[in-house]
């Protein structure tokens, strides 16, 4: 395994696995086989509606959980101050964890200031080890760099051969900020798991082209979250540090580069307001104030 350290010193895996969209029945299987196959980095969210199913596998794992570094994300309607507060606690008891390593606002919407204050407060507390954001594009990071207590350690977003976020790295590395990439394989959209110039690269180390997508981005500094509910697909994608991709080959890949979301752009007001609506028919569906609160 291969670790970079954050802005405030922590030591961060550059793999994970992540479990956006593994549903509640696979999810337990999948982080078990995930920490068999030998992950320490798990990846979770509030609004994944799973975090109960990971603590469920990390306690059963066995793992000493001083050996994983966990990850969860705060959930638009939890923003402002006391709300992200108490679904942090409540993030804590599903998860089966005193602490976490690191938590991150999810979305760059509503009150994330006040969000982030609170995540501020309870990295103090030492209830969190180390705190950031997700989809916050540049100026909104720069924004919160310069006007928050704390900088963000992690900015977590879309990061893959087709969108390679150069510009975005650029100031996350002014203010050091970790980037970490959700969809490496950007779902295998516009035929990136054939694509000719990943499996010909990958045909002169005898590796896919979704390892060669990973390995490109571990050159580049990000730290990778690949997600499957298929153990031998968890192996090869963990199978990544025995070989190392040449100048030329990185080059291709640079040449790929679309700089275009291959989803949805957080820039765009359509977008916003579908978010906005997806966000209240959540909370509709999913209503936080039912949650059980031992905190």
């Amino acid at each position: 395994m291969e670790y970079i350290t954050l802005n405030n010193g922590i030591k961060m895996p550059m793999l994970g696995y992540g479990v956006y969209q593994v549903t509640k029945d696979e999810c337990k299987r999948c982080v078990l086989d995930a920490l068999e196959t030998g992950y320490r980095l798990i990846d979770t969210a509030q609004s994944y509606f799973n975090e109960e199913e990971v603590g469920q596998a990390l306690a059963e794992s066995g793992i000493p959980r001083r050996d994983i570094f966990l990850t969860t994300k705060v959930w638009v309607e939890h923003y402002g101050y006391e709300e992200t507060k108490k679904s942090v606690y409540i993030s804590l008891e599903k998860l089966k964890t005193e602490y976490l390593d690191l938590m991150l606002l999810h979305q760059p919407f509503a009150d994330y200031y006040g969000a982030y204050r609170a995540l501020e407060d309870l990295y103090t507390e030492g209830v969190i080890r180390a705190i950031g954001v997700s989809n916050f594009y540049p100026d909104r990071l720069v924004d919160i760099a310069n006007f928050a207590r704390i900088v963000p350690m992690v900015n977590q977003v879309e990061t893959h051969p087709l969108n390679q976020q150069t510009e975005a790295m650029k100031w996350m590395k002014k203010y050091d900020v970790q980037i970490e990439a959700w969809t490496p394989f950007g779902e295998g959209r516009g035929g990136l798991f054939e694509n000719d110039v990943l499996t010909a690269i990958g045909k002169k180390y005898n590796k896919t082209a979704a390892q060669v997508m990973l390995r490109w981005n571990l050159q580049r500094g990000v730290v990778v979250l690949p997600k499957s509910t298929h153990k031998e697909r968890m192996e090869q994608n963990f199978n990544v540090f025995d070989f190392s991709l040449t100048e030329e080959d990185m080059q291709k890949i640079a040449a790929m580069d679309t700089q275009t979301s291959a989803f949805f752009s957080h820039y765009d007001p359509n977008m916003v307001e579908w978010f906005a609506k997806m966000v209240e028919e959540r909370k509709q569906q999913h209503d936080s104030s039912k949650e059980k609160k031992n905190w």
